[in-house]
């Protein structure tokens, strides 16, 4: 366990200010990997590619983050000790990644990048959620959606601002551009996150690997981590087709400039940063079933309307009310599997659920974008409601209040 003079209840002034650089770093990280989503449509140009080729870009993340979940996992457990160094790590590599995507002069080069930005995001992902979990285990849910908070607001003002910005700079530039921010701020959080928050573990928690292999192994022997692991996958191919879609059908059949792209791909996640929280807070409360059933019903819906609803106001609308659960899910997901988990393995559990969900989820784009060129968006939406529905029934199904390494 930790010690307790090393832990500060969450609702102090430096738990709210630990809490908010760790969501400064997660708003960064979502502010270019959405604002990348809107450039896709001069990446497809730029390098000639169709709509299959544009799903390979966000297979090769997809597959990038799952490689290195699983490793990057028993990683984090092993480095739990040493977080700030390794979230620091982390964002600089991210940074060194985006740099690498605006100065590419061949594809292949881009899915490199690509391939450093999903790795670097997934070991951050892993760490900060485990990290934040250890520090407030009584307020995980809420916590995490404070965290994921961070991620919304790059969500929703990478797609709108980098819109803008397309109006006055390449694409190119706008990605070094972000990539050296991103280097930045790897200085700015060595230096700042370790003047207000310590984290020291005991020790008799320092890892003993053969014991920790041991638990890890014990755990996966529990239908649940597998029932979960799909629900995770089933989300992040819904997530991922969507954003694969999205902005080449704004591009090719709506005739969108860069900032309605933007905003449009914007009002899908400004939601959320309403909505996260509460759901977090719901969570926490009432359980994590409770909340994750009837959300993943809602976009299992709200997908199905956008086939009516393709256009105009009403798909503004729609896309607005689509992002009421879309985001949120992912922090009460992470939540429920780190409950299930407990303390000890909670990085490598995380791994391993991410490692199968983006197992599952990595051939998606290039589903989606099979779908797309060969029946259009509206069977696209049909593909992501029908996602969302089997990721509800399963959700229904699962034990959600055992821990795995209990006994």
């Amino acid at each position: 366990m930790i010690s307790k003079s090393d832990t500060t209840q969450f609702g102090s002034t430096k738990a709210w200010i630990f809490v908010g650089i760790l969501a400064g770093g997660h708003t960064l990280y979502h502010w270019v990997v959405q604002g990348f989503i809107v450039v896709l449509p001069e990446v497809q140009h730029h390098f000639f590619l169709n709509s299959i080729g544009v799903g390979l870009i966000l297979t090769v993340r997809e597959v990038s983050t799952g490689l290195v979940s699983l490793p990057g996992g028993i990683l984090s457990d092993a480095l739990k000790q040493h977080w700030t160094a390794f979230l620091t790590l982390c964002i600089g590599g991210f940074g060194a990644g985006v740099v690498l995507l605006g100065v590419s002069p061949a594809f292949p080069l881009l899915l490199i990048g690509i391939a450093i930005i999903a790795a670097t995001h997934s070991f951050w992902h892993l760490s900060a959620a485990s990290t934040l979990s250890r520090s407030f285990p009584n307020d995980r849910g809420t916590v995490l959606s404070f965290h994921g908070i961070g991620g919304s607001i790059g969500d929703a003002g990478g797609p709108f601002v980098t819109g803008l910005l397309l109006y006055l700079l390449g694409w190119q530039k706008i990605l070094s551009f972000y990539g050296v921010i991103a280097i930045g701020f790897a200085f700015v959080f060595l230096f700042s996150v370790s003047k207000v928050w310590q984290l020291r573990e005991s020790k008799k928690d320092q890892m003993n690997y053969a014991h920790h292999i041991g638990t890890v192994y014990r755990a996966l022997k529990q239908p649940v981590i597998w029932g979960i692991s799909i629900v995770k996958g089933l989300r992040g191919m819904s997530l991922v087709a969507l954003l694969t879609i999205l902005p080449l059908y704004f591009y090719d059949e709506l005739s969108m400039g860069p900032s309605a792209r933007g905003l449009h791909i914007g009002l899908l996640i400004v939601i959320g940063i309403i909505t996260k929280p509460l759901a977090g807070y719901l969570s926490d409360r009432f359980g994590r079933k409770q909340v994750l059933i009837p959300g993943l019903i809602w976009s299992s819906l709200i997908a199905l309307s956008l086939v009516i609803f393709s256009q105009g106001i009403f798909l503004a609308i729609s896309i607005v009310l689509l992002g009421v659960f879309l985001y949120p899910d992912q922090p009460i997901i992470t939540a429920a599997t780190l409950d299930i988990a407990g303390e000890n393995i909670s990085s490598s559990i995380l791994g391993v659920t991410a490692t199968i969900g983006l197992a599952m989820s990595a051939m998606s784009p290039i589903i989606a974008g099979v779908i797309y060129q060969n029946f259009g968006f509206d069977m696209v939406m049909v593909y992501l409601g029908i996602l969302f529905a089997i990721a509800a029934a399963i959700t229904f199904t699962l034990p959600l209040n055992v821990n795995v390494t209990d006994g």
